[in-house]
């Protein structure tokens, strides 16, 4: 059973990211699944530290993205819409190139708050950074 309130296109989410930090760093929503939102995000100069490796506030920021990106999909936009509340992450893994994969899965869809675990990994499928997502819903008035 799907989760999404309405069913999003990738299209439709990638637009809502042009001329944002999102585009800026490369991000983009690569797959819609039943109860998942998949995206990647490029290890270049405009998502790496002084040090060379992946910026942890980048990781950060792909977490973000993809679950709130998600988030949002789950409520009726003509009622409420969804706000990050918390974010932290574990970065596990230290990477200098290549492509990250997120993924973004619900751990609580309330009518008040979600929940959402986002596991981002290298190309060889290897944990990168985990991050749990605290969103509020806020309704319309």
């Amino acid at each position: 059973m799907s989760i999404w309130y309405q069913s999003p296109s990738l299209t439709s989410l990638n637009a809502r990211g042009m001329n944002t930090a999102v585009s800026a760093l490369g991000i983009e929503i690569t797959e819609i699944g039943e109860d998942f939102l998949k995206g990647t995000m490029p290890v270049d100069d405009r998502t790496r530290q002084p040090l060379g490796l992946l910026h942890g506030g980048a990781s950060v920021l792909f977490a973000e993205t993809l679950g709130s990106t998600a988030a949002n999909c789950c409520v009726d936009p003509d009622r409420a819409y969804c706000v990050g509340m918390d974010i932290n992450a574990n970065h596990v893994r230290s990477m200098r190139s290549g492509l990250v994969m997120g993924v973004a899965r619900p751990l609580h869809l309330g009518r008040s708050s979600q929940v959402w675990e986002i596991n981002i990994s290298n190309e060889q499928e290897q944990m990168i950074c985990i991050s749990r997502l605290t969103m509020a819903v806020i309704q319309k008035p």
